[in-house]
Protein backbone atom coordinates (compact mmCIF):
# COMPACT_ATOMS: atom_id res chain seq x y z
CA UNK A 1 0.00 0.00 0.00
CA UNK A 2 1.39 3.46 -0.86
CA UNK A 3 2.91 5.35 2.06
CA UNK A 4 0.41 8.24 1.72
CA UNK A 5 -2.60 5.92 1.89
CA UNK A 6 -4.94 6.56 4.81
CA UNK A 7 -8.61 6.36 5.61
CA UNK A 8 -10.80 8.63 3.45
CA UNK A 9 -14.54 9.08 3.61
CA UNK A 10 -16.82 9.91 0.72
CA UNK A 11 -20.34 10.92 1.76
CA UNK A 12 -23.40 10.82 -0.45
CA UNK A 13 -26.65 12.35 0.68
CA UNK A 14 -29.80 11.39 -1.19
CA UNK A 15 -33.49 11.97 -0.60
CA UNK A 16 -34.91 8.50 -1.22
CA UNK A 17 -37.04 5.70 0.11
CA UNK A 18 -35.32 2.88 1.98
CA UNK A 19 -35.58 0.67 -1.13
CA UNK A 20 -34.13 3.36 -3.41
CA UNK A 21 -31.27 3.98 -0.99
CA UNK A 22 -30.49 0.27 -0.83
CA UNK A 23 -30.46 0.10 -4.64
CA UNK A 24 -28.01 3.01 -4.82
CA UNK A 25 -25.84 1.36 -2.15
CA UNK A 26 -25.80 -1.85 -4.19
CA UNK A 27 -24.73 0.07 -7.32
CA UNK A 28 -21.92 1.75 -5.38
CA UNK A 29 -20.84 -1.62 -4.00
CA UNK A 30 -20.64 -3.00 -7.55
CA UNK A 31 -18.52 -0.02 -8.60
CA UNK A 32 -16.09 -0.57 -5.74
CA UNK A 33 -15.87 -4.32 -6.20
CA UNK A 34 -17.20 -5.54 -9.55
CA UNK A 35 -16.13 -9.13 -8.76
CA UNK A 36 -17.52 -10.03 -5.32
CA UNK A 37 -16.36 -13.62 -5.77
CA UNK A 38 -12.64 -12.74 -5.89
CA UNK A 39 -10.22 -14.02 -3.29
CA UNK A 40 -9.64 -11.54 -0.46
CA UNK A 41 -8.40 -9.00 0.17
CA UNK A 42 -9.69 -6.32 -2.18
CA UNK A 43 -6.88 -4.28 -3.77
CA UNK A 44 -8.44 -1.18 -2.19
CA UNK A 45 -9.97 -1.81 1.25
CA UNK A 46 -13.44 -0.27 1.46
CA UNK A 47 -16.67 -0.31 3.38
CA UNK A 48 -20.15 1.04 2.71
CA UNK A 49 -22.97 1.89 5.11
CA UNK A 50 -26.52 3.17 4.91
CA UNK A 51 -27.40 5.79 7.54
CA UNK A 52 -30.86 7.17 8.15
CA UNK A 53 -31.94 10.81 8.23
CA UNK A 54 -30.42 11.12 11.69
CA UNK A 55 -27.29 12.53 10.07
CA UNK A 56 -29.16 15.22 8.13
CA UNK A 57 -27.04 17.96 9.74
CA UNK A 58 -24.40 17.08 7.15
CA UNK A 59 -26.79 18.00 4.34
CA UNK A 60 -28.79 21.10 5.28
CA UNK A 61 -29.16 22.16 1.63
CA UNK A 62 -30.46 18.70 0.67
CA UNK A 63 -33.00 18.76 3.51
CA UNK A 64 -34.15 22.22 2.38
CA UNK A 65 -34.37 21.10 -1.27
CA UNK A 66 -36.45 18.07 -0.26
CA UNK A 67 -38.73 20.25 1.90
CA UNK A 68 -39.37 22.57 -1.07
CA UNK A 69 -39.82 19.83 -3.67
CA UNK A 70 -41.90 17.51 -1.45
CA UNK A 71 -43.91 19.80 0.87
CA UNK A 72 -46.58 17.17 1.55
CA UNK A 73 -44.08 14.81 3.23
CA UNK A 74 -42.93 15.27 6.84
Amino acid sequence: MPSDARLREVRLGIYATQQQAEEVMEQITQLLCPDPEHAPPCPIPWSVALVSELDSEFYPELVEQARIEHPQEP
